[in-house]
């Protein structure tokens, strides 16, 4: 299954092989989950929710259709509207104080440098808080979810031009709301 591509696999899902909804999983759970834990700082919830976004891809992968787009686009959008139907219903979430924090535990092997680093995070979730909502989802999927320019662009239909000028001014942005 490893060999296959997402179309492959996604093909492979809709004929009702569990194997290939398994590596569709496998391969695209820990991006997700990024792309959620961006918005959702509840940890839990977070991979609550991206345990929510495959069941939905699961329910629809029937309707799945190659367009020339990756798969992930495809996938990002179940991502996305999932998230906005889900901060529409419960109004929006809290930045979860440092002390919560799940990975501030014994495990740690610098507890000030943890710290330090979820403050950072939290600095700059809020500052993405502050942001209109093309640059904020245009930095959350280069840099939080690590996608390229390309799959941004195929993700939110604009051109590779368009996402480079968005990201540029979101950027610009975030450094003024940081400073």
């Amino acid at each position: 299954m490893q060999n296959l591509n997402d179309i492959e696999l996604a093909q492979r899902a809709q004929q009702g092989d569990m194997e290939a909804i398994g590596a569709l999983y496998d391969r695209h759970q820990l991006r997700i989950y990024r792309y959620v834990r961006a918005r959702i700082y509840d940890t839990q919830l977070a991979h609550d929710l991206t345990g929510d976004i495959f069941l939905r891809m699961v329910t629809h992968i029937q309707t799945y259709q190659p367009t020339g787009a990756p798969f992930t686009a495809w996938l990002y959008r179940i991502a996305h509207n999932y998230l906005v139907n889900h901060v529409q219903k419960e109004h929006g979430l809290k930045i979860v104080p440092i002390h919560q924090a799940d990975h501030l535990s014994h495990t740690a092997v610098n507890p000030v440098a943890v710290v330090e680093q979820q403050m950072q995070l939290e600095t700059i979730m809020a500052a993405l808080d502050q942001m209109e909502t093309l640059p904020r989802e245009v930095l959350t999927l280069r840099f939080l979810v690590g996608l390229s320019l390309q799959e941004v662009a195929e993700m939110l239909d604009k051109s590779v031009a368009a996402v480079k000028s968005i990201q540029h001014r979101g950027l610009k942005t975030m450094k003024a709301f940081m400073q």
